[in-house]
């Protein structure tokens, strides 16, 4: 039988985790969504990110409860520490997927160039989406070696979404020179675009936390 403490730390991954695939999905869903050409699908979008911080906030008591109840040894400690701030960087990443899915459907129409904007869009929410699926594997992984290859995954996705969005912004750009009536609806899609390159930056984030976890060192800042 475990121990009541053992317990806590189950408890807590396993919610965490929880959180994980609810985020993922909703990325999924909207990558289908966008593959499909299906623009409309993304109002069925069900992720809250009201809901996600409830749940964040019940994760967050029951780790200082643990930390309070408890004397965790150096590496629980670095793990509770550190899922105390992967909650709120999930909470982020929820309200970002949610206004993606929003803002992306709200701004996009056949008035727009869309060949050009789901060129760049696609492969964007790709790398966002691999970033995270990435950084989330580290939870269940216990060896460094794995872990920082994983890390590495993260780093280079989070690079490929600047690169992407600078590209999608330059062509944006030069799309509303030419259509100015438009300016507003190009923005509008350049704003949703921009929460999904957030959502690698918090990817990187969730990995370089989850990094110190298993292995220590010191938590940079994002």
């Amino acid at each position: 039988m475990l121990k009541p403490y053992e317990e806590k730390l189950i408890r807590i991954k396993q919610e965490i985790k929880q959180i994980s695939v609810d985020v993922i999905g909703s990325l999924e869903f909207c990558l289908k969504a966008l593959s499909e050409k299906k623009i409309e699908e993304l109002s069925k979008l069900e992720i809250s990110e009201k809901k996600t911080l409830i749940r964040s906030n019940e994760i967050d008591n029951i780790i200082v409860g643990t930390l309070a109840l408890y004397s965790p040894e150096a590496k629980d400690l670095r793990r509770l520490v550190s899922f105390l701030k992967i909650t709120n960087e999930f909470v982020r990443t929820a309200a970002n997927t949610k206004d993606f899915a929003k803002m992306f459907r709200k701004s996009y129409s056949n008035d727009l160039d869309t060949a050009i904007i789901l060129e760049y869009a696609i492969p964007l929410l790709k790398s966002a989406l691999l970033s995270l699926q990435t950084a989330c594997l580290i939870i269940d992984e216990k060896e460094p070696k794995q872990i920082e290859q994983m890390y590495q995954r993260v780093t280079v996705e989070e690079s490929k979404t600047d690169d992407l969005y600078s590209m999608v912004e330059k062509n944006i750009l030069k799309l509303i020179t030419k259509n100015l009536d438009l300016s507003k609806e190009y923005f509008d899609i350049l704003s949703s675009l921009r929460r999904l390159e957030k959502i690698a930056d918090r990817s990187l984030s969730i990995a370089r936390l989850l990094q110190f976890a298993q292995v220590g060192g010191d938590i940079e800042q994002s």
